[in-house]
């Protein structure tokens, strides 16, 4: 039966999201709002839902950009990454932090564990604590889901709210955001 299923998942979700830090959370959407330029990386899952957040900064006329695109332009001093790693272990955005903070880029880094490698490296972290296999840590909740899939919705739905708080310091509406969605298609 699938409505049980429901219940539980939205009930660990309301869990996990009940912990993120309004601080953590203003002090995210502070830079973002003051950022020249805001660079975002993530592979697998987080990379997709972390690509869907940085279409949503370019929605509030940011000027977003994914690691790793060929449209991606040169990052510079002052400039903003933003990376997403569950267990904040992932080799590969160990390699872009160090990069970026070579240049002079500001980093934020959205984990699970906010004692991990790119939790340290950061300049701000947000902390969406839920489970992921990925990492030997332990979580503050488990889940019954399988895999990180906690951490994953948890993830899309703080980005998600994130977003709109972006819209509330700029000033945007719904849809001032929708004139810049693709139209092309």
């Amino acid at each position: 039966m699938i409505q049980p299923k429901f219940e539980r998942i939205l009930e660990e979700l309301k869990m996990t999201l009940s912990e993120v830090s309004e601080e953590q959370v203003a002090g995210m959407v502070e830079r973002i709002v003051k950022a020249p330029h805001i660079y975002f990386a993530g592979v697998g899952r987080s990379g997709n839902l972390i690509r869907t957040f940085a279409m949503r900064m370019m929605h509030a006329g940011l000027n977003a950009y994914v690691v790793g695109d060929t449209a991606t332009p040169g990052a510079q001093a002052g400039d903003l990454l933003i990376v997403g790693s569950g267990s904040g272990e992932t080799e590969s955005l160990k390699a872009y932090v160090d990069k970026a903070k070579r240049l002079g880029l500001s980093v934020i880094t959205i984990t699970s564990f906010a004692d991990s490698s790119l939790a340290r490296a950061a300049d701000h972290v947000l902390q969406i604590p839920a489970p992921t296999p990925k990492s030997d840590k332990a979580s503050k909740f488990t889940s019954f889901q399988p895999m990180a899939n906690l951490y994953e919705q948890s993830f899309l739905i703080c980005l998600d709210a994130i977003s709109m708080e972006v819209m509330e310091a700029l000033g945007l509406d719904s849809d001032t955001m929708f004139k810049r969605h693709a139209n092309l298609e």
